[in-house]
């Protein structure tokens, strides 16, 4: 390996180029100038011609470690990055070798191929630079591998010399700006801290932190053992780190909870303590409120501290030199946010439907009216994760009225939001030491549009005082916007040096399909032979960049002149002056004008012949070309310090970018809860501390738009959960609403508390602390669960947390066994809620007989004794002469004792034998005497009330 001058670093291959075109993923791999070809590495093109002539290689081969520089390089990787896949770049493509080679090939489904290394064939693969993120998205996302990415360095002296060192490592939790990457989401890296000890409880604390490392949102908190498998279906993670040390003690009881995700990437790291990455204090963490934030940094429990050092090591280990500099985590309380356990979050469909596991027809994907990546990301948070703060939620809701009552500003609004780009991401590319100027110039317009957006406000602020003399509704929006940080000198900054049309300066065309380096490929007379320089900062930005593009234009134009008098005094209009990595600079020429004149001239040296051109050298050209290329060189380098200079200008600012960017987002999602309030006819609801729980003709958003899609109306519903009926049960035949009804309820409670207007007349709702689902189940054959445990698991984990404040919604509790259990089971369920959670619920059933054994008083329509707090509710089929029916969907009080189970079994095509004999079955096991019946609902009441006795 090259040794460096003291003080000096290599200069790196794969940063941001200074103006070299080509693909998006060759300008982020930009290649150094290599002409004359004297300077064209020979390991670039061994490796070249090693790829081409490579033969397939059947069955690996112990192998000898080769002596070549680059071999032990590789092998110095991997003994460093053992669970790692390594990829080293070496000149145009990224290579693997030895066992791993074969591995590689088959997950990418490349030719496995070998090559002779220290007198021996060893395996190898590879592929071109531009498909790296290709080929990454295959091997991370798609086999969930860490992949150590090995770069190349140019030693500045001498030219011909390379370093390589792997600068990062990627896991499907540590991408930063990766394409793949889907910007609606966010891609969470999650840390569990807990006590190594085998004897963990349910209620052992135990501490998360998690972070964006595409975005630097970085988060943490507190839970309990019991609670973690609820936190990571709400964070949803797409990689868990744990102690290290946890390698050893695989029956501990965290791994029986990540049983549970066993999609989710794993990872362990050495706990280095709270001093393995400096977080700073510059950056008061920033909660998901309108509301201002608190000035005070938190405090850290014991695990919540081994939790955030364990991901900051871990993002130390992998991230390398592209490690950002990290702010506070900002602290989350369980207490301050409704918590959606994991069952509920499934069954409600909020992020994911239950059948295809998709977003189409999911809550998020029904209500998201947002217009930039970072505002659906803000919303699926807080959908998640609902605010359980009565002022939060009415600060929110007041946003949301402002924008609902102003139909043009909205309108106006809109239109800039979609042109703003995801600053939260750019900010963070350069804080990691990436980025490139299409970042600089989106950052720059993005602060350009939130100005535009803050006088679209000012103006319509001053429209209405001149109109009503009064404003009405701006205290809210005026404290937000008065949050922003002016960020117009740093805009005009960037757009001053940047040039914004991106071929105003450029010096022909690249070619981004060929793989080798682009500067030293053939042209053609219309261009220049540098056709990689593409400049991306404007020549008056300092005045030697200014010198040096004034000094290129007029090497180029001389260039220009020599070609045009060269042909002229040889009469060749086919000659033109190129460039390439075999012949240096050459003129170019067709055989027929190559006269006997310009052959036997001492200008010109013959270099090659084909059947129809020829080469020859010319020092004149030589000369001047070698003087461009310096001068391009130059104009590089000098672009190079001057985007190092703006990168730094924009990290200075993160702090007020990232503020603006939320505020920005807030602005973004309530933006859309006002389109979708006046779209849908959703109404603001009251929000408040009690435990009132009203919805006046209540509507399921996701099921609504199905039907109407189907042009079919939604029957909606009118429930009232009062102190004096906290729990209620409800009858009915199936399909006719009842699972509706109760995922709409526990829907309309979660946008309640997100801050958005509610599918409903009008709704009032005392705040929920928990939401708790336990509707529709399916068996888990991998955990040897039946659908009936499964539905049990579900039913204990209810009744075990849910409290007074809380809503449970619960159907068809104990159908997966006979039914004198289930009876027993849903029964004892029932008086546990009234008894011990005391919380507002709905209770669906099929089993008629509980209303008896709760005390139903049938002209009440109320339960008597023990469970007085108890109402009971039904829907109905209703039947037609000529015995066609429909189902009312419509919820009143009472019950209904008939399931009319054989009519659905005849809508879905069951054969008419099978129905008479079953009708036949039924009429008998019914009884054919009311007299029966009431001796039948006497007998349970008694049991009932002997059971609350005992």
């Amino acid at each position: 390996m090259a040794t460096l001058p003291s003080g000096e670093r290599a200069k790196p291959l794969p940063e941001w180029n200074g103006g070299l075109s080509g693909r998006k993923s060759a300008r982020k791999a930009a290649v150094e100038p290599m002409i004359p070809p004297v300077d064209t590495p020979k390991k670039t093109r061994k490796s070249r011609a090693s790829q081409k002539d490579a033969t397939p290689v059947d069955e690996p081969s112990e192998v000898k470690r080769p002596k070549t520089e680059l071999a032990l390089e590789i092998f110095r990787n991997l003994e460093r990055f053992p669970h790692c896949l390594l990829l080293t770049r070496v000149g145009q493509f990224y290579e693997s070798y030895f066992d791993q080679a074969v591995e590689i090939s088959r997950l990418l489904n490349i030719k496995l191929t070998s090559k002779s290394w220290g007198g021996q064939r060893v395996h190898m693969c590879g592929f071109p630079l531009q498909h790296l993120e290709k080929y990454l998205k295959v091997l991370i996302r798609g086999h969930q591998k860490s992949v150590a990415l090995c770069e190349e360095f140019r030693v500045p002296n001498p030219l011909s010399q390379f370093e390589r060192r792997v600068t990062r490592v990627l896991t499907p939790g540590t991408l930063i700006d990766e394409n793949f990457i889907n910007p609606y989401e966010n891609n969470y890296l999650l840390s569990i801290g807990c006590p190594l000890s085998n004897q963990l409880e349910e209620n052992t604390p135990i501490g998360l932190a998690w972070m964006d490392v595409s975005t630097g949102d970085f988060f943490s908190q507190t839970a309990t053992l019991g609670t973690l498998h609820d936190e990571i279906a709400r964070i949803m993670p797409k990689e868990i780190v744990l102690d290290e040390q946890l390698k050893t003690h695989k029956d501990h009881a965290v791994f029986r909870v990540l049983a549970e995700k066993p999609s989710v990437f794993l990872s362990y790291v050495a706990n280095s303590g709270d001093d393995a990455v400096s977080i700073t204090q510059e950056e008061i963490p920033y909660s998901d409120d309108i509301s201002l934030p608190a000035p005070i940094l938190p405090r850290y429990a014991s695990d919540e501290a081994t939790a955030i050092s364990l991901l900051t090591s871990f993002l130390q280990k992998n991230l390398l030199e592209h490690m950002p500099r990290l702010s506070k985590p900002l602290q989350q309380g369980s207490d301050a946010r409704m918590q959606i356990d994991a069952h509920s979050l499934d069954s409600l469909e909020i992020m994911e439907t239950m059948r295809e596991g998709g977003t189409t027809g999911t809550l998020l994907s029904v209500i998201n009216r947002t217009n930039t990546h970072s505002g659906s990301r803000l919303l699926a948070r807080w959908l998640c994760s609902p605010s359980t703060s009565v002022s939060e939620i009415a600060t929110r809701q007041n946003v949301v009225s402002f924008f609902e009552a102003r139909p043009h500003l909205r309108v106006d609004l809109i239109a800039l939001l979609r042109r703003i780009e995801d600053t939260a991401r750019i900010v963070q590319k350069f804080l990691a030491g990436r980025g490139a100027p299409d970042d600089l110039r989106n950052l720059a317009t993005a602060i350009k549009l939130w100005e535009e957006l803050r006088e679209r406000l000012t103006l319509e602020r001053k429209m209405e005082m001149q109109e009503q003399n009064v404003l009405i509704g701006w205290e809210t929006v005026d404290a937000l916007v008065s949050r922003m940080a002016s960020l117009r000198e740093l805009s005009q900054r960037i757009l001053t040096a940047v040039l914004i049309n991106e071929d105003e300066t450029e010096i022909g065309e690249a070619t981004p399909e060929d793989p080798v380096d682009p500067l030293v490929a053939e042209s053609t007379p219309k261009t220049t032979p540098f056709a990689m320089y593409k400049w991306t900062i404007k020549p008056e930005y300092n005045p030697l960049l200014e010198k040096l593009h004034k000094k290129l234009d007029a090497l180029v134009k001389e260039k220009e002149n020599l070609e045009l008098d060269l042909q002229a005094r040889y009469f060749a209009n086919s000659l033109s002056l190129r460039a390439s990595p075999q012949l240096g600079f050459h003129i170019h020429v067709k055989k027929r004008q190559a006269s006997k004149l310009m052959a036997n001239s001492d200008e010109f040296s013959p270099l090659s012949e084909s059947g129809s051109t020829k080469t020859f050298f010319n020092q004149r050209w030589f000369d001047l070309g070698t003087g461009i290329i310096k001068t391009a060189e130059s104009i590089t380098e000098q672009e190079r310090a001057a985007f190092s200079e703006l990168r730094e200008a924009v990290t200075k600012e993160t702090q007020n970018i990232r503020k603006n960017a939320r505020i920005i987002d807030e602005l973004d999602v309530t933006l859309g809860f006002a389109e979708l309030a006046v779209e849908r006819n959703f109404v603001r609801p009251v929000v408040t501390e009690g435990l009132e729980f009203h919805i006046k003709n209540g509507r399921h958003p996701s099921v609504e738009i199905g039907l109407l899609n189907a042009r079919r109306m939604f029957i909606p519903n009118t429930l009232s959960l009062d102190p004096d009926a906290r729990l209620q049960v409800i009858t009915g035949p199936n399909m006719a609403g009842k699972s509706t009804l109760l995922r709409q309820t526990a829907v309309i409670a979660i946008l309640a508390q997100t801050g958005s207007f509610v599918p409903a007349d009008s709704a009032q709702i005392g705040i929920v602390d928990k939401v708790f689902s336990r509707v529709g189940a399916n068996d888990d054959l991998f955990r040897d669960r039946s659908t009936f445990l499964v539905e049990m698991l579900e039913s204990a984990e209810i009744l075990n947390r849910a409290t007074s404040r809380s809503l449970v919604i619960m159907d068809e509790v104990g159908r997966g066994t006979s039914i004198s259990t289930a009876l027993a089971i849903a029964f004892a369920t029932i008086h546990h809620l009234y008894t011990n959670n005391r919380c507002r619920g709905l209770f669906a059933t099929h089993f008629h007989e509980i209303v008896d054994m709760l005390g139903y008083n049938e002209e009440t329509c109320r339960a008597e004794g023990h469970f007085e707090n108890i109402a009971f509710y039904c829907t109905d089929v209703d039947e037609r002469p000529d015995g066609s029916f429909t189902y009312s969907h419509r919820l009143r009080p009472g019950v209904n004792r008939d399931s009319h189970g054989l009519k659905v079994a005849r809508l879905g095509g069951m054969p008419n034998s099978v129905l008479e004999v079953a009708s036949k079955a039924l009429e008998h096991l019914h009884g054919s005497t009311k007299t029966q019946w009431l001796a039948r609902a006497a007998e349970l009441r008694s049991l009932g009330e002997r059971l609350v006795r005992e």
